[in-house]
């Protein structure tokens, strides 16, 4: 070597370097280590930290931003356009209330509902690729700071055969069509039709065998060890067993195979407590359970489908203000509406 060291080795041994060379674990014709195209989730992350000027932390689903007071201005100016446009218009800018339990509905147990998906065939494929609706709470701080806005998003993301796919992101809120709808998917926040899109992108043929792209398997225990592969702290309590479903969910659409071992790990977990009967917000009927996570003094409910347990909807509400951002106790900090 140029600088005179040589690599100790017992005598008679190769050394180290010469053992990883032998085993090559990263070969130059494997597809997974040639240079391609970001994946989607990789991508949308990038443009954050290029955009925001205070990323959002991983683990707290809102957007927390420290925006310029240019930026705060700009919001300013929006939420103005819209407050002072008509009455049809100001819902758009209002977070989404909290959803409610029916009154009178009966709890269902968890283990109860996974029974129900156990028994109810597997007529659904697994599928690649999610179709899911998501509002989250932008907020800011600092001088000129404004009110929390609600952004919506729907993102349609399809695989193809020969490992490529494409992804349309959509400003839309389906709880008032046809209103305007505030984006900040420049980076900016600004107002855009109902129905714009955002971003409409092809990506390159790519796999991985880590999940959450790898292909989730259809047995409880399977499913509950690919889920601590998501998430790789030392505990998974509730709430990064939920977190690490969400990311499940954004990348594959469970069959029905595949959700009857969902509602199984959820019901073994034991950490979700049945609260009653939901509707969700594209109207679906829904069974809602409840957890509270103290590392960031939020609520989640996760809502699921009555009759074959299927992951409906994720809601996370804040369980106290801050003055800071704005934030109020029980405002909705983020939503995902999971579809077929």
């Amino acid at each position: 070597m140029a600088d005179g060291h040589r690599t100790r080795a017992e005598p008679g041994a190769p050394g180290e370097l010469a053992l990883l060379r032998r085993a090559n674990p990263v070969p130059a014709a494997d597809p997974r280590y040639q240079d391609g195209p970001l994946g989607h989730e990789a991508e949308r992350r990038l443009h954050r930290l290029l955009h925001s000027a205070t990323p959002a932390p991983r683990r707290r689903p809102v957007r927390r931003w420290a925006w310029s007071l240019a930026a705060a201005t700009a919001v300013a100016a929006v939420t103005a356009t819209l407050l002072v446009s008509g009455p049809a218009s100001a819902p758009a800018v209002a977070a989404p209330r909290p959803l409610t339990v029916r009154a009178g509905s009966a709890p269902v147990p968890l283990a109860e509902l996974a029974a129900r998906a156990a028994s109810a065939g597997d007529a659904l494929p697994l599928r690649q690729g999610t179709h899911v609706q998501t509002w989250s709470l932008g907020l800011s701080s600092g001088p000129g700071s404004r009110p929390p806005i609600t952004l919506p998003e729907e993102r349609v993301v399809r695989w193809k055969a020969d490992g490529s796919h494409t992804e349309l992101v959509v400003a839309t809120d389906p709880r008032h069509p046809g209103r305007p709808v505030i984006t900040d998917a420049d980076g900016t926040p600004r107002t855009v039709e109902d129905g714009h899109v955002l971003s409409r992108q092809t990506y390159w043929p790519s796999w991985s065998d880590a999940p959450p792209q790898a292909r989730p398997p259809h047995t409880a225990g399977a499913l509950r060890a690919y889920l601590e592969a998501i998430d790789t702290t030392d505990t998974m309590n509730t709430p990064r067993l939920v977190e690490a479903v969400s990311q499940l969910l954004d990348n594959w659409t469970p069959g029905s195979r595949e959700g009857a071992a969902l509602a199984r790990v959820l019901a073994d977990a034991r950490g979700l407590r049945p609260v009653g009967a939901v509707t969700d917000r594209l109207g679906r009927p829904g069974q809602a359970y409840v957890y509270d996570d103290a590392a960031s003094a939020d609520r989640g409910m996760l809502i699921l489908d009555p009759a074959n347990g299927a992951v409906l909807g994720l809601e996370t509400t804040a369980t106290r203000s801050d003055p800071a951002f704005g934030l109020k106790a029980g405002e909705v900090l983020s939503y995902s509406a999971w579809m077929r």
